[in-house]
């Protein structure tokens, strides 16, 4: 099983394809599996290296962490590897540590692309959006929790439910409630605000319409702050474009990593 040891944890992640390397961060809640779709797509252009987050997958789970110490987890991952330069690609919560990234160690990222990101928060989308619609889930387990706000997560739950099954698309993947605590925590009061002028990736930003989680407008936010950005609205999509609108989604992703034209037919 790869790992690498950073700040006190032992983490894990995973790697596939050949070619320039491409860092890919999931969301919170997930892992590497919850990736395996966005991996199956792009192992064919990439080398693609998935981290399991710490607290997260088979990484370890350490009582307490903080944002700062994802961003810098990322960065040991790529002096593990002797990764010198790279793509950057996360999704929701990998997105907020991609920024962070990219900000650490501008020179390193060559292109960025954020999935549903926003660049600041009180605390994580997902307790953002359970408080918001309280009243609705007063006495409903955490299952029965996720799947009642799951409307306001996906533009349509019954396809992602096709594609993926009630369990892979679970948000509570943390063994105990601990655990989650403590990786909602590592997200309280981040502000990326101030420091995206330093980003000098080319920046992709990719947002859903129908997102209740960071909605466009937190997507539109964080594209006008990065200087060589662009920003991305997917119109038939909630918080996963990438299974909601899938063949559009990696049109977008590899006709901004390369011209078709040298990556290839899409698998």
């Amino acid at each position: 099983m790869p790992t690498f040891h950073s700040n006190g944890a032992q983490l894990y992640y995973v790697e596939e394809g050949t070619g320039s390397p491409f860092v890919l961060l999931h969301g919170l809640h997930g892992s590497s599996v919850s990736v395996k779709h966005e991996i199956s797509r792009l192992k064919a252009h990439f080398r693609v290296i998935a981290l399991d987050a710490r607290g997260h997958g088979k990484s370890d789970r350490p009582s307490n962490y903080t944002l700062e110490e994802h961003v810098q987890d990322v960065i040991h991952l790529l002096d593990h590897l002797g990764i010198e330069t790279t793509d950057l690609m996360g999704i929701s919560m990998g997105s907020y540590i991609a920024q962070g990234v990219a900000i650490a160690v501008h020179d390193r990222i060559k292109r960025l692309i954020l999935v549903v990101p926003k660049s600041h928060g009180a605390t994580s989308s997902m307790q953002e959006l359970l408080g918001r619609h309280e009243a609705e889930l007063e006495g409903l387990s955490a299952e029965q929790k996720y799947n009642h706000v799951s409307k306001y997560i996906y533009h349509n739950f019954t396809e992602m439910q096709k594609v993926f099954g009630d369990a892979s698309i679970q948000q509570s993947k943390l063994t105990s409630p601990q655990e989650q605590e403590a990786s909602n925590k590592a997200l309280e009061g981040f502000d990326f605000r101030n420091q995206l002028n330093q980003i000098t990736a080319c920046t992709l930003v990719i947002s859903g319409t129908y997102d209740g989680l960071n909605p466009p407008e937190r997507g539109k936010e964080t594209a006008s702050l990065i200087p060589d950005s662009s920003y991305v609205e997917f119109m038939h999509s909630g918080h996963a474009p990438s299974i909601e609108e899938e063949e559009h989604f990696f049109q977008e992703v590899l006709n901004f990593l390369e011209p078709l034209s040298t990556l290839g037919t899409l698998v």
